[in-house]
């Protein structure tokens, strides 16, 4: 999502490829962490330098340091490649569409599939943010409140009010949807989806409007992310232009296929499809 609406592309690993030591938690089971970079190149190479085990994560699982960034220069074989259909068609502004479609057209992909009970998943992951994470923090919400953001901190005192059967309802869920999408990669082995509903709306912006219906900006900014973070899947995020402002289009791999997805999106950017050009600095 910063990504999508920064102009830069994003890189996040599968859950427990990459390190979360010495980062402020939010949600221990949802929580990634990735790089943000200009070019796939870099978004490759950062990678490679923040891989490896580390004690301070229990979550983390990486036997040793990877070495993406000197295999995106080989030849990529022909893949299968999927455009999410579905929930993943529906509830955005026109621009995340075409960005999905410039690059499926790039690729030549033309197969669609649909991630079941995706609209479900967004919900559970709701669920799984809000107990969770007001678990971990209810300690610092008691003593500092005023600390958090305020939208933040109403989400977690909410979450602390929830009753705990909900969590768990969410949690043998997420392990159905997990199972029920990874098994799509038996046809395809990387599926395109919108990164964000909207290009980045202006800063006082509160509300917009999608399929007619006005929403609140930060709960629904997550629509097309969330049901993928919400299963740990790794995604390059890539930029396409059709106005001043850049969206982008999530580059989704199977758990562990993170050097499949950067390869895609080298080709695109190498190709010229995709972007992150540097803002051109006015005079003052």
């Amino acid at each position: 999502m910063p990504a999508s609406l920064c102009g830069l592309f994003g890189l996040k690993p599968t859950y427990g490829q990459l390190s979360r030591g010495g980062t402020f938690p939010f949600v221990a089971s949802l929580d990634h962490v990735g790089p943000l970079a200009r070019s796939v190149k870099d978004l490759a190479l950062a990678y490679d330098a923040m891989s490896g085990p580390d004690p301070r994560d229990p979550a983390c699982r990486a036997p040793a340091k990877a070495n993406l960034a000197q295999h995106l220069d080989r030849p990529v074989p022909a893949l299968r490649i999927g455009i999410a259909d579905d929930y993943f068609a529906r509830g955005g502004k026109p621009e995340a569409f075409a960005g999905v479609a410039m690059v499926a057209d790039a690729l030549g992909a033309t197969q669609r599939v649909r991630l079941p009970e995706a609209e479900r998943a967004r919900a559970a992951a709701y669920v799984i943010t809000m107990i969770e994470g007001a678990a971990l923090h209810i300690g610092r919400l008691r003593a500092r409140p005023m600390d958090f953001d305020p939208e933040v901190r109403d989400r977690l005192m909410a979450g602390a009010m929830l009753p705990g059967h909900w969590l768990i309802q969410a949690q043998k869920f997420r392990r159905f949807f997990q199972t029920a999408v990874i098994a799509l990669f038996r046809d395809v082995d990387i599926i395109l989806a919108p990164a964000t509903p909207v290009v980045a709306p202006l800063a006082a912006a509160r509300t917009f409007e999608l399929d007619g219906v006005e929403l609140p900006v930060r709960p629904h900014m997550g629509l097309f992310t969330q049901p993928i973070s919400f299963i740990g899947l790794p995604v390059v995020c890539v930029l396409t232009w059709q106005s001043a402002l850049p969206i982008g289009v999530q580059v989704i791999a199977a758990p562990g296929r993170e050097q499949l997805a950067l390869a895609v999106a080298h080709r695109l950017e190498r190709d010229g499809v995709c972007r992150a050009p540097v803002a051109r600095q006015e005079p003052l």
